[in-house]
């Protein structure tokens, strides 16, 4: 039960797909993980055509006040866009944006947006951490544009 709560905390995701990715682990939390990232990516697959209608646009600055992201995070309803943890992502995806200097959202290589290690959780990609949020909300959840300012 410790290791169904741990996941729960971790994703977002029910303890009824929590605990069927263990049973089907073996018990094993890490290949849970992999089965719940798996799980996520395909949900994210099937929402993916769907309209992002809503969202928000998120402002970063570092402290050092020389470099700043705007970022543009959609999402198919208000009720998302307004919730906090939907917020709270748009802003660390600024943050990461303002860190890492992608070049594009999309694409094959490290100056991808979605390519990268996401800084706020390594063990895990930005598109990861996207799909993730796609599982949690329910929704089709798109970074749809960013640009980041420097001095």
């Amino acid at each position: 039960m410790d290791t169904i709560k741990e996941l729960r905390e971790e994703t977002g995701l029910s303890f009824a797909q929590i605990k069927k990715a263990l049973d089907e682990a073996g018990g094993d939390k890490d290949k849970a993980r992999e089965i719940l990232s798996q799980y996520s990516a395909a949900q994210a697959e099937k929402k993916s055509d769907r309209e992002v209608a809503a969202g928000v646009v998120s402002a970063y600055v570092h402290s050092t006040g020389t470099t700043g992201v705007l970022l543009e995070l959609g999402c198919e309803t208000d009720f998302v866009a307004k919730n906090e943890e939907f917020v709270a992502l748009a802003k660390d995806f600024a943050m990461h944006v303002c860190a890492m200097a992608p070049e594009t959202v999309e694409g094959e290589d490290e100056t991808a947006l979605l390519k990268q290690t996401f800084i706020k959780d390594g063990s895990m990609t930005v598109e990861g951490r996207l799909q993730a949020a796609i599982q949690k909300f329910g929704e089709n959840i798109k970074i749809i544009k960013f640009i980041r300012y420097s001095i």
